[in-house]
């Protein structure tokens, strides 16, 4: 192990005295950040972070805006009512993922309502997704809110013998639902409240441009091996008693030490902007040492592979530009379609934007960093196999 620590520590003496390491792994992903985030963030606006679900209104009545009232105070729904939108159209926007769900109020919906046969509302939503049933939930809700309402309101048109009071005890008993006697309250991974852009828009930019340029901060450490075997000095070493797998663990330590120490500042840093990584620090950290164990078998494997300090930057810079561009650093996988997302994510980028990005934009939990963090971990046994397998051959 000793031998292990000291050819580590050799080459973390190098990587520190180049420049270029802070500039790659430090000062461009702060200022990339910065850049990205105010420029997409707005001036302090705010975003509704609710489910967008297609509203449709072919009746027209009463009762129908009513409904539509409803379901306009939910904290889950957003109604988005686009003027001249077909069903199909709706329809066609769920297919797509850009709707959550769509409902169609049906023509005679606010007289058969009143008349004691509801009609069937329309409902369009993907049943794999799982805002499909809280959507639906959300609808069932306003709409049993509202016949429950015209029920009584019925009631008492009757027991009056005067119809003109139903109106005035629709309007009553609707508002009874707006303070009810028992409130429960649910929370849930997504936020129902507005959350100011500029930190929605940090929260984006701050894991992409670190996981980008921590792969295009790997050059530094990669030519440090390649540097070795230009000197002779990998020659030299092999004649002691340090086996090739000792002088890969050596390198492969350093160049994990670098980027987990970039993560942990650059995490530090994006906390200060207000991007809440601390929320689940276990779970953040465990997501930045599998992406430093991913990340440094690349720069070991880009190392080994390259013959000169112009093969080390270029195999360094063409991985962070395919790697970024199809993982999601640069346009978000979630506005992409299907087919993209799927390709996006054979880059262990997209898996470490989703780890990164389930903790500070979806809320979500411990749990849900466990796959990406697994996929992670794969990649990396697949880089330093490569790495190992390569090395021999170089090294013979």
């Amino acid at each position: 192990m000793q031998r292990i620590f000291d050819i580590t520590a050799k080459d973390l003496r190098q990587i520190v005295r180049n420049r270029m390491t802070f500039l790659f792994l430090l000062i461009m992903p702060i200022a990339f950040t910065l850049l990205f985030g105010l420029a997409f963030g707005g001036s302090g606006k705010t975003t509704d972070a609710r489910l967008p679900v297609g509203f449709l209104n072919l009746d027209g009545g009463n009762l129908s805006a009513d409904l539509k009232s409803l379901l306009g105070t939910s904290s889950v729904i957003r109604l988005d009512e686009t003027p001249g939108r077909s069903e199909a159209e709706l329809a066609a926007l769920v297919g797509s993922g850009k709707l959550a769900a769509a409902i169609v109020i049906p023509s005679g919906y606010s007289q058969g309502l009143r008349d004691g046969n509801p009609f069937k509302l329309g409902f369009h939503a993907d049943p794999a997704q799982p805002s499909t049933l809280t959507v639906e939930s959300e609808v069932m809700v306003a709409s049993q809110r509202l016949s429950s309402a015209v029920r009584t309101a019925n009631i008492t048109a009757k027991t009056t013998n005067d119809p003109s009071t139903f109106d005035p005890a629709l309007e009553a008993a609707l508002a009874a639902w707006q303070n009810p006697p028992i409130q429960v309250s649910v929370t849930s991974g997504v936020s129902s409240t507005p959350q100011n852009q500029n930190i929605m828009s940090m929260a984006g930019s701050s894991p992409s441009m670190m996981l980008q340029f921590a792969i295009a901060g790997l050059l530094t450490a990669a030519t440090v091996i390649v540097n070795e075997r230009k000197t002779r000095s990998l020659q030299r070493l092999l004649t002691t008693a340090t086996s090739r797998f000792q002088i890969l663990s050596g390198h492969y330590l350093a160049i994990f030490a670098m980027i987990l120490s970039e993560f942990l500042i650059l995490i530090l840093f994006g906390q200060l902007l207000q991007v809440d990584y601390l929320r689940l620090p276990l779970a953040t950290f465990l997501v930045a040492a599998t992406s430093a164990v991913c990340i440094a078998a690349l720069g070991l494997l880009i190392g080994v592979f390259a013959k000169s300090e112009e093969q080390a930057v270029m195999f360094s810079l063409i991985p962070m530009f395919i790697l970024s561009g199809l993982g999601g650093a640069w346009v978000p996988l979630e506005v992409t379609g299907a087919t993209f997302q799927t390709v996006g994510h054979f880059s262990p980028v997209a898996w470490a934007l989703d780890g990164f990005k389930n903790i500070v934009v979806r809320g979500l939990g411990f749990n849900s960093v466990l796959l990406p963090a697994a996929a992670l971990l794969g990649y990396a046994v697949l880089f330093f196999g490569l790495a190992l397998w390569r090395f021999r051959k170089v090294s013979e």
